[in-house]
């Protein structure tokens, strides 16, 4: 069976680049990518996408762009309560470009006359300010650093033309992820002694909107790869598996209609002037339920959303900590985030996503600070109480990053100085409660991990070290039963079982 290429297909339309996006993940090939792929077969949008490898080490762009950018994405679940398994052979992408081992492919982006759009997914860790970024670097090595010099170079080739300017639209799930963006690139700008005219240009003829996107992507469907490919009668190496259900809600002004008519290919984008109910919703209810289910279902020994929901204990832990813990503290209609939460469990459950855990713990602590620090300094102000289950969540998140489930290394994805950090912190700790303590302590207290205030939260530091130490002692099944009130349904687990 061949791999997948264009040799041998009819020609079709040479799309001319319109969008350079940071971040080759299976999410944004799913999602984004999937859309415009959309947009361009029912509008005749003529959109190219630029796609950009966001990490140095690896080879996933260049892999892309010697398949010649094509790839399959598979809708598979439920669509008005039936099963579909849909394929579509994105044809959106135009390059793949590593600007680490390709920078003059990367800088020639800035100049091409049709780029409309920038899109971004470098995950919650992405949209950072990094103080060692430089203009004359090659590239840069922060996001933000990257697109800076980016738009400088636009702005330089175009003589600062306000209609080169660019629409630039994150998908990274941190709180007004436009503005933070912007204010980051205008800081660099500001830092490396960009001209005036640059910076006016810049806040003036680019459009920074923050957005929301919601689909669940479980990546390249490796235990039905061989069957899927029968099907597709090709070997695809990118493809990758998505839920029929998909959102992105933008943050903008009305003319971005016309530029960005997603709706008008039938694609479920909202453009709106507020999108914050929908983004408080979705990263507090959907996210925070993925990142705290996480580490406490992969060291129960499971391996999928799916497995883990389904479980007697993890999925009600997870289930009681959206409706009890989640839920109470939204400032949002509660019908409304009564019945999202239902779907959100529907959708975890589809049989047809095999969501592995591990993919959802990248850089989990940046994920836990956007999508739970948030409801849990929330409780304790507003209820004057910690909430249980999203402690427990936290402390198995510590635990997890011990690196070990029974005898089985953990390969764990984040900040080079967060794992350095808890590697440290693992090795001072001798299995009492008090190093417990002294371990949570010294984490919740890391600027670079948890912010800082956490360590502050009264109590905070007291329970989860009760809970890491049991966790250790007992392992993961025991306490949750042990800490969470779950008791009652262990037994029942147990006699079906029996």
């Amino acid at each position: 069976m061949s791999i997948l290429s264009r040799q041998g297909r009819q020609e079709r339309t040479n799309y001319p680049v319109k969008i350079v996006q940071f971040g080759d993940g299976n999410f944004m090939r799913a999602f984004a990518d999937w859309q415009v792929h959309m947009m361009n077969g029912k509008l005749g949008w003529n959109a190219g996408v630029a796609l950009l490898q966001n990490r140095p080490g690896g080879v996933s762009a260049q892999q892309l762009h010697e398949q010649n950018g094509l790839f399959t994405v598979c809708v598979e679940g439920f669509r008005d309560g039936q099963a579909v398994r849909e394929y579509s052979l994105v044809e959106s992408v135009v390059q793949g470009i590593n600007p680490y081992t390709n920078y003059e492919a990367y800088a020639e982006l800035a100049v091409l006359p049709d780029l409309r759009f920038v899109l971004s997914n470098t995950t919650e860790a992405g949209i950072m300010y990094a103080e060692e970024d430089r203009l004359e670097d090659q590239p840069q090595g922060s996001f933000p650093g990257k697109l800076t010099a980016l738009l400088y170079r636009r702005y330089q080739h175009f003589k600062g033309d306000p209609a080169k300017g660019l629409i630039i639209i994150p998908c990274e799930l941190i709180e007004r992820n436009g503005e933070t963006l912007k204010g980051i690139v205008q800081r660099h700008a500001e830092k490396w002694g960009l001209e005036q005219q640059f910076i006016q240009w810049l806040r003036e003829h680019n459009l920074f909107c923050s957005s929301l996107v919601d689909r669940i992507v479980s990546g390249y469907p490796q235990e039905r790869a061989a069957e899927m490919e029968a099907e597709l009668g090709y070997q695809d190496p990118f493809l990758t598996v998505a839920e029929p259900y998909h959102l992105w809600v933008i943050e903008g002004p009305d003319w971005l209609r016309a530029e960005f008519p997603a709706h008008e290919a039938g694609l479920n984008v909202i453009i709106t002037d507020d999108l914050s109910p929908y983004r408080t919703r979705k990263v507090r209810i959907l996210n925070g339920a993925h990142t705290a289910l996480t580490p406490v279902a992969y060291l129960m020994g499971l391996n999928t959303v799916e497995e883990a929901v389904n479980h007697e204990i993890s999925g009600a832990f997870v289930e009681d900590l959206i409706r009890k813990e989640i839920i109470p503290v939204l400032d949002i209609d509660e019908q409304d985030l009564r019945d999202y939460a239902d779907s959100v469990l529907e959708r975890f459950r589809n049989p047809y996503l095999r969501h592995q855990l591990l993919s959802i713990a990248l850089n989990s602590w940046s994920k836990f600070d956007a999508r739970l620090k948030p409801t849990l300094l929330s409780s304790v102000q507003q209820q004057q109480r910690l909430p249980d289950r999203m402690v427990f969540a936290l402390a198995a998140l510590i635990v997890l990053y011990k690196g070990i489930r029974g005898s089985e290394q953990i390969h764990l994805s984040d900040e080079p100085a967060v794992l350095e950090l808890f590697r440290e912190e693992w090795g001072q700790y001798d299995g009492t409660r008090a190093a417990a303590g002294q371990l949570v302590s010294r984490i919740l207290q890391d600027t670079g991990v948890c912010g800082g205030e956490l360590g502050t939260v009264a109590g905070l530091v007291e329970r989860m070290a009760d809970y890491v130490h049991e966790i250790e002692d007992s392992g993961m099944f025991q306490a949750v039963v042990k800490f969470c009130g779950l008791s009652d349904r262990l037994i029942s687990a147990q006699e079906g079982e029996g």
